[in-house]
């Protein structure tokens, strides 16, 4: 402050909470210097509201530094309106979104007393969240360009603290209500197999969305879609199943080549639905390995508008915008009569660096559904901070 040569003016109270109010945040190293300022000060710093946020990397460096960002836009939407008004066409948008993907700024390190290091603590010695090069769950659902469904999912792990998905593979739909109202607390996917009910109806797949609803957990069809553009389209938007009218998200094999993805998106994408890319797969000899995984890879990132991430036995992607969910997984590791091969939570998060254990017989074979349930949902936790902490150190 001019005069007073203090960057802090006014009564200040140790222990406080202050609001950072910013117009437009980039990398949030404007915000990161006025909290450490702030907090040098004796004041807590938690949150921060901006007018417009660029989308460029500063909500997640502000997440890992303890800081909420509340925008009151981003420039995704604001692009989304001028080109709904007709103030800018489509090639613009593309240009633009491009740019902000292409252009995450890193990590800032600021000076303090002459070193170079990261704001981590509150003035109270609370600590805020240390950065780290594994970024949380939270911290990617405001990653810029991500796709909605994926914050949306990563919002949803982060709230109720599971990676969780329950594999309702059951024959009645009455069995799977159940089993989706009763565990739907524990998980942040339910994955249905609606082919194998022998008594499928619409009506079954209302309530079904309402229970996610209640619950909140998103829903996947594991449909696994594997023919040509358009028999693909016509079975995602139509048939008796009408996937896509009340699946978040669905699967699909990348043997058919990019029109099996651009089939699905062409009805998926104006609904919002995402899809998963097989990249591999958890059966014994199973052939998605090398350059088919590595394809997979490839037709992912250039329909990164659709595609959320992998059905993969472990993270084959170092974008973080990509969601991996990996089947067969029960506490001990082995392999069944029929080849299916089985990793443990920890295998599988931890050590793999997979974001979402997949879960079936372990749980539904289980004398009490609810307690295996919830031990899995511990396990994989637990794993996943142990992930976090152990890139810290």
């Amino acid at each position: 402050i001019k005069g007073t040569r203090r960057l802090v003016e006014g009564t200040i109270n140790p222990g406080e909470i202050c609001l950072i109010i910013e117009d437009v945040v980039t990398s949030g190293s404007s915000v990161l210097e006025t909290a450490e300022v702030l907090r040098q000060a004796g004041l807590k710093v938690t949150d921060a509201v901006v007018l417009l946020d660029r989308e460029q990397g500063g909500g997640a460096r502000l997440e890992e530094e303890g800081i909420r960002l509340h925008s009151v836009c981003s420039l995704s939407t604001l692009l989304e309106i001028l080109h709904g008004q007709g103030n800018i066409d489509s090639e613009i948008v593309g240009s633009v979104k491009t740019f902000i993907r292409k252009n995450i700024l890193p990590a800032v390190s600021r000076r303090v007393n002459g070193s170079t290091k990261q704001i981590n603590t509150q003035p109270d010695g609370t600590a805020a969240k240390k950065p780290c090069q594994e970024i949380s769950y939270g911290a990617r659902a405001q990653l810029p360009g991500i796709h909605p469904i994926t914050a949306r999912l990563f919002k949803i792990m982060e709230k109720k603290q599971t990676n969780l998905c329950l594999a309702a593979d059951v024959t009645n739909s009455k069995e799977l209500l159940q089993l989706a109202d009763l565990l739907g607390s524990e998980i942040c996917v339910l994955k249905t197999h609606v082919d194998i009910l022998n008594d499928f109806n619409l009506d079954v797949l209302k309530d079904l969305r309402a229970i996610a609803d209640k619950h909140e957990f998103l829903i996947f069809e594991d449909r696994k879609f594997a023919d040509i553009g358009n028999t693909v389209k016509h079975q995602y938007e139509g048939g008796v199943y009408r996937i896509a009218s009340w699946s978040d998200f669905v699967n699909a094999h990348v043997v058919p080549g990019p029109g099996v993805v651009k089939g699905l998106k062409e009805v998926g994408l104006s609904l919002n639905r995402g899809c998963l890319l097989i990249a591999e797969m958890s059966s014994e000899g199973s052939l998605a390995t090398g350059d088919y995984t590595k394809a997979a890879v490839e037709l992912a990132e250039e329909h990164s508008d659709f595609v959320i991430g992998f059905i993969s036995s472990s993270n084959v992607s170092n974008r973080v915008e990509f969601i991996h969910m990996t089947p067969g997984v029960q506490m001990q590791i082995g392999a069944d009569n029929l080849g299916q091969q089985y990793l443990s939570p920890e295998e599988v998060i931890h050590k793999k660096a997979s974001d979402i254990i997949i879960v079936g017989r372990g749980i539904l074979s289980a004398k009490d559904c609810v307690e295996a349930a919830k031990t899995y949902k511990k396990a994989g936790w637990a794993a996943y901070t142990s992930r976090l902490s152990s890139d810290n150190n």
